[in-house]
């Protein structure tokens, strides 16, 4: 009977770490930017992960879309290179909060608010280092 409640004791160790251990892979793939900062856009964040081999960028629960007629996500790679993608705002009134970056960006350095009808930069935040 002690052998058994100590090999149920053990398995329970083991799955502890496990857990712990894969938390801690998670956090290790998540980067956060330095907050936003423009003519229009001013707080919040964007944090990358990656879900499989998709890379993801997200923003914060705290960032505005700004009200400008045709705001877009932009991104900047560690060569310069500018990529605009997707708007911001959604159809339905909602707006796009994550974004899956297209396998052809190698990486990113910031990430920008753009106005593609007034074709101007409303904010940008920026990594640390290149992520990817």
């Amino acid at each position: 009977m002690k052998f058994l409640s100590s090999a149920r004791a053990a398995c329970s160790v083991a799955l502890f770490v496990a857990c712990l251990l894969t938390g801690t892979s998670f956090a290790q793939n998540a980067h956060t930017t330095n907050e936003f900062h423009g003519v229009k856009v001013n707080g919040g964040t964007v944090t990358h992960s990656k879900q499989g081999s998709r890379n993801i960028l997200t923003l914060s629960e705290d960032f505005k879309v700004p009200e400008t007629p045709d705001p877009h996500w932009q991104v900047v790679d560690s060569k310069g290179n500018v990529y605009t993608l997707e708007r911001l705002q959604a159809k339905n009134g909602k707006f796009n909060k994550s974004i899956t970056l297209p396998a052809y960006i190698s990486d990113v350095v910031k990430v920008q608010v753009w106005c593609a009808f007034a074709e101007t930069l409303l904010g940008e935040a920026s990594f640390s280092s290149p992520v990817m």
